[in-house]
């Protein structure tokens, strides 16, 4: 082991949360006829909680049914070569009330999507972890082109 390893940091229920609050797209996991699904969706923070927008279809059928989801969403940060991980879990649900649906509308959750995204489903959460850690550094003559971190080692 690398003695200059730097240990992965587990992340605070606040950084977590600023962390959601910073971004817009996450990977939305449901079980689906008893085989994981994950869609990519956009969305916004409400009341503590996340919320996207749907058409019918897999994601408002899992809302609907009030099912356990997870969200996830993760970056990397060049600068400082440390990338990030949040998971949420918890349970989805439909929302049914227009004063929540105005207030979300309130937070410029528009679908990216074209289509009909007419149903609003929030997934409250049950528990929220997140991690940091340096990245390691990559052999940059045997590493793809395409590879975030070689930014910033060339």
């Amino acid at each position: 082991m690398n003695s200059n390893a730097q240990p992965t940091t587990k992340l605070t229920f606040d950084e977590c949360w600023e962390l959601l609050a910073n971004d817009a797209v996450g990977r939305l996991a449901l079980v689906v006829e008893g085989h994981p699904e994950i869609f990519p969706v956009n969305y916004v923070l409400h009341r503590r909680s996340i919320v996207f927008r749907s058409a019918g279809g897999t994601k408002l059928w899992g809302a609907a049914a009030e099912r356990p989801a997870a969200l996830e969403i993760d970056g990397y940060d060049p600068r400082s070569e440390e990338a990030w991980s949040v998971v949420v879990r918890g349970d989805t649900e439909v929302i049914q009330d227009q004063a929540d649906k105005d207030a979300v509308n309130g937070l410029h959750l528009e679908p990216w999507e074209h289509g009909d995204k007419d149903h609003y489903i929030r997934l409250t959460a049950n528990a929220l972890t997140g991690r940091r850690f340096k990245v390691t550094k990559p052999d940059v003559w045997n590493t793809r082109l395409s590879d975030r971190r070689r930014a910033s080692f060339e």
